[in-house]
């Protein structure tokens, strides 16, 4: 998620991995060269719809009990192209007066979250083109729409794989976690490395596509969890964080790790 000098061109010859996420959503905003790869990732690891679909899922289960809990601020970072149910669907549905602030740098993705992205007439949405490895300025960027003096919740849902470097992945989510006010949570989930055919799946995209993803292990995306209070049901697969709570798509337990976690 680095930020780019200037908009580039869109490179429609070659796979991009929003679009990619999108086609395995069941989306519409993708092209040719998508398709083509996502469906060569299929054939290497068919269950990565089920992981997309989890994903969204965990997403809307989790920002629903957040704000449902009194949680009326969200950071959104690596947003993605606009879904059927988004963060501030979720979140202004329960709280219309609720802010969400989404973060990303990627132009394909901010031109559609600017044209279709509109919250709840009560509540604030909004969209930081933000670089994930500055953290001062993305959050002092999210910061004249969220009072970070007050609770907020910090998603960072299948983002954290496009930074290569573990200890870099540490370090943006400490800092991060670190600007948050205590009462304030962290949303975070990503598949990890099987050892097998998704890492073949995810080794052929990093040849093929846009911005290569990198699988950490599970013992990986526990510890960026460290010092938070995890909320039952703790560390685990997404597909089965409260599933009675609702959401979309059916709890199953696919290779899609994560937690909510609060900041005392």
């Amino acid at each position: 998620m680095r930020v780019r000098p200037e908009i580039p061109a869109i490179d429609t010859p070659t796979a991009h991995s929003p679009r990619l996420w999108n086609y395995f959503l069941g989306g519409k905003d993708h092209y040719v060269v998508d398709r083509q790869v996502g469906d060569l990732f299929r054939l290497l690891y068919p269950p990565i719809d089920d992981v997309a679909r989890s994903s969204r899922a965990f997403l809307v289960r989790t920002v629903r009990h957040l704000a449902t809990a009194g949680v009326r601020q969200f950071l959104d970072i690596g947003t993605g192209l606009p879904a059927a149910v988004n963060t501030h669907d979720v979140a202004q549905q329960v709280a219309p007066g609720a802010r969400v602030v989404y973060v990303d740098n990627d132009p394909v993705v901010l031109a559609h979250a600017r044209a279709l992205l509109h919250g709840a007439a009560d509540g604030t949405t909004a969209y930081v083109d933000g670089d994930l490895y500055n953290t001062g300025a993305l959050l002092e960027a999210a910061g004249r729409t969220l009072a970070f003096e007050q609770p907020v919740a910090l998603v960072l849902t299948n983002i954290l794989g496009h930074i290569p470097d573990h200890a870099d992945a540490r370090r943006i989510v400490a800092e991060l976690v670190a600007a948050l006010a205590p009462g304030s949570h962290l949303v975070l989930a990503d598949s990890t490395t099987d050892g097998g055919r998704f890492d073949a799946a995810v080794s052929m995209w990093n040849q093929a596509g846009s911005l290569p993803y990198v699988l950490r292990t599970r013992d990986q995306l526990a510890q960026l969890f460290d010092g938070l209070e995890l909320l039952e049901p703790g560390f685990g697969p997404c597909g089965l964080w409260r599933p009675e709570e609702g959401g979309i798509g059916t709890p199953v337990a696919v290779d899609l790790f994560g937690a909510v976690g609060r900041k005392s």
